[in-house]
């Protein structure tokens, strides 16, 4: 073959290939809008029956060069882009999409506001058991000028035979407590059927890690005036992340709160593995602040300070951590919450780093 051949069979490829981008671009953009009658009607975008039909068409008119399973192979790869230029699309019209709102959105809670630039803290025992130790947690936090306290009243456990709470008494010795020391309650609610009664004794809706997807909780909440701290799964991927937080703007309540608290992955050295890069795709991806549970993340003392300053580094918007008078004789999570000189150390090394960290920036 000349060479003259040569490059006449190369211009004919590429004509053939940009003939081909421009039908698949071309199948796209009719593939975007079967996808928005879809959405009108109310139908899954995705149609596995509609797929093999289409599949068994090209079988039927396939006569080679290629075999079949490459045909079939090409063309998934096809139909899998169209599908997710669609769902691309679908993210940006989300409600906490950046996209939908470029600025920040700042949540207002008892003075503080988060979101603002500034980062914001929450301190408190994993389980509210007693007037006296809520009590005891609360000085010390307001003795550090901080304004928000958490303690759990519902506790949603992973075996039926652990401490599940206190339930209402609970919340009525948080806010006592609270109350007394100017700080505002941060308390997690598992159903919507306790929503309604809890409403008077907290300030920030927490919905937990296992509820994240629990979508009546989710519209629920929703559906109040309060601000919601909504904790990602142990298993739930960044888009599942998002979706749950679209739920509760969707049912018109847009002071939200995210919050990284460790996903489930095979390692064992920490309780859970702390994803500190979703903190900077949330921020990209969301108008919404974004919060990093130390204590869950990690379930260890040690390394609550070191993944503080992390998340503080990387853009977190403040950093949940939990303090007991005697973790010891803990009803819940004993191993990981600090003791009050453990907190005043953690506290203080903390505000040191943060000092640093701005006059480096």
């Amino acid at each position: 073959m000349s060479q003259t051949e040569l490059d006449v069979l190369r211009e004919k490829v590429d004509e053939l290939n940009l003939k081909i981008l421009s039908l698949i671009n071309e199948r796209t953009a009719v593939a975007r809008e079967i996808g928005k009658v879809k959405e009108k009607q109310g139908v899954n975008r995705f149609d596995p029956v509609r797929e093999r039909d289409m599949l068994n068409l090209l079988k039927e008119h396939n006569d080679g060069p290629l075999e079949q399973p490459r045909v079939e192979h090409l063309f998934k790869e096809i139909f899998k882009s169209a599908l997710d230029v669609q769902e691309k699309e679908q993210r940006k019209a989300l409600l906490v999409s950046r996209k939908k709102k470029a600025e920040d959105t700042v949540v207002e809670v008892n003075g503080e506001r988060i979101g603002d630039g500034k980062p914001t803290f929450i301190f408190g025992p994993c389980a509210v058991e007693s007037y006296d130790q809520v009590e005891i947690v609360a000085k010390a936090i307001k003795e550090k000028g901080q304004k928000l306290i958490r303690g759990g009243a519902y506790k949603p456990r992973t075996s039926p035979y652990d401490f599940q709470g206190l339930g209402l008494e609970g919340l009525k010795i948080l806010k006592k407590a609270a109350e007394e020391q100017g700080l505002a309650v941060v308390t997690e609610i598992v159903t919507p059927g306790h929503l309604e009664e809890a409403l008077d004794y907290l300030d920030v809706i927490q919905v937990g890690a296992r509820n994240m997807q629990n979508f009546e909780l989710l519209k629920a909440v929703g559906s109040t005036n309060k601000p919601v701290l909504l904790k990602r799964g142990m298993a739930a991927t960044i888009d599942e992340f998002i979706n749950a937080a679209e739920y509760i703007i969707a049912n018109g309540n847009d002071q939200i709160i995210l919050c990284e608290r460790g996903i489930r992955t095979y390692e064992k050295a920490t309780r859970n593995t702390l994803d500190i890069s979703a903190v900077p795709i949330l921020k990209q991806e969301t108008h919404l602040p974004v919060f990093v549970d130390v204590t869950h993340s990690t379930g260890r003392r040690d390394l609550l300070l070191p993944t503080a300053k992390a998340a503080i580094a990387i853009g977190a918007d403040g950093v949940m951590a939990e303090v007991h008078p005697d973790p010891a004789v803990a009803l819940s999570d004993a191993q990981q919450q600090m003791d009050l000189g453990q907190f005043d150390e953690f506290y203080d090394s903390l505000m040191k780093f943060m000092k640093q960290y701005e006059m480096n920036r």
